[in-house]
This record gives structure tokens, sequence and C-alpha cells, in this order.
């Protein structure tokens, strides 16, 4: 009897407190944690990639393109078809400045790419503006207006006209009522019959009789009689170029509708003359 019990305490299982001994407690184990936590997993490290020197980057990626194009079918023509080296798709102007390709541009960066250099063009009328300004003598000046303007219209310009004079400028005009006949009285004032030049479109007879009393105090008077086979509006265009020819700056009184004085004016900026127009609407 006492050796069956001997072996049931043999190979009965050990005491809970045995275990308990032998397992790490809950508050053990997060502390162990916290001491030693787990290494993360790394991937093996890669081999460094040789770096590329521009040239040789960009002739690499060349060839790359190059085979591409191969293998899409996009040779161009037959000339072409069976050679090994690069093909390279560049402008067609023979002017001997090289332009990177695409793929320099990708390979190189855009610090290496000259961008064409704007130069915006002169503003000729500015320039002549300027150079009108700081040139401070005489000038040979013409006049162009409408013949439909205002009393107080005909008095600024005769005051400007005036002005004109007697700081030694050549006026130059023509012989329609409005804006010539305010010129030519305001020229007339000043007293210097000399620098008042008349032009007419036609001849002196085919004037209206209130133009030629004014015209007959004039010094300077040319007629054109060749022109009285003509419409008053054509002479008037061949008067006002012959106007235009002579002077180095033109000042036009007008509206927006005168199509013969817009034309007038855009002859004169053609042949690089100062205009100055001053609208009347």
């Amino acid at each position: 009897m006492a050796s069956l019990l001997r072996t049931a305490a043999a190979l009965a299982p050990p005491p809970s407190s045995a275990r308990e001994t032998r397992r790490p407690s809950c508050a053990a184990s997060l502390a162990c944690s916290r001491r030693a936590p787990a290494s993360p997993l790394r991937a093996p490290p890669l081999p460094r990639p040789r770096r590329l020197g521009p040239d040789e980057a960009a002739h690499t990626a060349t060839q790359f393109l190059c085979r591409y194009m191969r293998r899409d079918g996009h040779e161009g023509d037959g000339r072409t078809q069976g050679q090994d080296e690069p093909i390279m798709f560049g402008p067609d102007d023979d002017d001997g400045a090289k332009i990177p390709t695409q793929v320099e541009t990708l390979v190189r960066g855009t610090a290496t790419v000259d961008a064409p250099e704007y130069k915006p063009l002169p503003d000729l009328d500015y320039l002549q503006e300027l150079l009108a300004i700081q040139q401070q003598g005489p000038r040979s000046i013409g006049f162009f207006g409408t013949r439909n303007m205002g009393y107080m219209h005909q008095q600024l310009i005769e005051i400007l006209s005036y002005a004109m004079v007697i700081t030694k400028n050549h006026i130059f005009t023509s012989g329609a009522s409005g804006t010539n006949a305010a010129v030519i009285r305001g020229a007339l004032r000043a007293e210097k019959p000399e620098l008042l030049t008349v032009i007419l479109p036609q001849s002196l007879k085919k004037q209206p009789p209130e133009s030629q009393e004014l015209l007959s105090k004039v010094q300077n008077l040319i007629e054109k009689p060749q022109y009285d086979h003509l419409p008053l509006i054509e002479a008037s265009r061949l008067c006002n170029m012959d106007i235009i020819s002579k002077v180095q700056q033109v000042i036009c009184f007008a509206f927006h509708d005168s199509r013969l004085l817009m034309e007038t004016c855009q002859e004169a900026k053609n042949m690089r003359k100062i205009v100055t127009l001053f609208y009347l609407d």
C-alpha cells in the first residue's frame, strides 16, 4: 500500500505554485518587452549605382530612345534602316548653332539649354518723340484737320499755330475751311509770312469764295491746277501726301470716322513722321 502511494505521488502533476514559478507573469513579460524591443526587419542594402557624367548619361539615354523607336517601328524612312549608330533628330536649319534635344534637356537639366533672348522691337513713335523733345530747334510742321469744327476749337488752333510760328517753326497746311483756315489765321497773326506755306489740292479758282479771300493774304501759296479734273477727295489725298513729304511732324484734328484724315496720319507714320492726333469726338 505504501509503494502504491509513492508511485501515485510520483506520477501526480506538480502543484500550481510550481507551474507559476516556471511561467513569467504578464507584468514581467511587459517589462522584458520594454527593455528589449524587437529589432525591425531591414532589407539588405542595394548596391549604389555608379554616377554617370552629363555626356555619358545623354549618350546612354539617346541610345535607349533610338532602340525604343526601332522596336516600335518608328525608324523613319528606309535610308536609316540597318544603321547601328543612334539617330539624332534636330531642326532643319544649318546655322551652326547646336540645339540640345529633349533627351539632353531632361538629363542635363534646363541650365544648359540656351533660351532664345527676347529682344523687343523699339517703339519708333516713342523714340521719335524723345528725339523731337531733345531737338529744341525749329521744325517743319504740317497741320491737317476736319472742316466741321466749332468756334472754340478754331480759336485753340489759332493760338497753337501762332505759338508755333513765333517759335520759328515752319507751318504747312492746306486751304480748306475749318482747321486749315484757323491755322492760316493764327500764322498770319505772328507776322512772319515766310514761315507759312499753303498747298492747295487744286487751283485757287476751285476754292470757295470765303477761302479765296483768306488765301490772298498768304505769301507762299502753291496751287495744283493739274488736279482740277480729279474729284476733290482724290486731289485732297494727293495734296496731303505732298505736305507730309515736306514736314517733320504732323498735327491732326479729326473725328474717328474721318477716313481721309486717318489715312493721312497712317501714311505719315509709315514715313516715320512724328504724328500728334487730336480726336474731336
